[in-house]
């Protein structure tokens, strides 16, 4: 009982918003309606970026107040959140999945394996940076990004 009483009294408990985006917004994004949704797309990473994605949408950042939802599904999807060096398996599949994903579509290109490759770069198995495989309208750097970054990204997106 005394646990509930606390959970009543402590409420809801997440990072406050920070100021809404000013950047230029995507030519792209004007046509969605400020909210989207979102598709992961694991291109070969180390798992880093997905941690931090799945802490995006967690309790504490809630990407989901600024109106990005993940789905199952990239037919359902509005933006590909690509993670890793695209590995020459991948490469055919991620394209596969961008043309999957109806338009108006936005890739965003997250961590910088997904930019350039980092630690794997030169690698026998790997076909390049996403921008190489298919067009990326938005990259996240870092190693991994924060998911700050993720959801500022996100931000950019709905305007939120």
């Amino acid at each position: 009982m005394n646990l509930l009483r606390k959970i009543r009294k402590t409420g809801r408990v997440a990072e406050q918003a920070p100021p809404a985006p000013q950047a230029e917004r995507l030519p792209a994004a004007r046509e969605l309606a400020g909210s989207v949704q979102v598709r992961c797309v694991d291109a070969g990473s180390c798992n880093g970026c997905e941690i931090e994605i799945a802490a995006a949408f967690g309790p504490v950042y809630d990407a989901e107040r600024y109106g990005a939802r993940v789905v199952a599904s990239p037919r359902h999807a509005d933006v590909l959140l690509v993670t890793g060096p695209v590995t020459r398996n991948m490469a055919e599949p991620l394209r596969r999945t961008v043309e999957a994903t109806p338009r108006p579509r936005l890739v965003i290109a997250v961590g910088d394996c997904a930019l350039n490759c980092g630690e794997f770069a030169g690698g026998y198995g790997v076909q390049g940076p996403v921008a190489d495989v298919v067009p990326v309208d938005l990259q996240v750097p870092g190693c991994p990004p924060e998911p700050d970054a993720i959801v500022a990204a996100l931000r950019t997106v709905t305007r939120r």
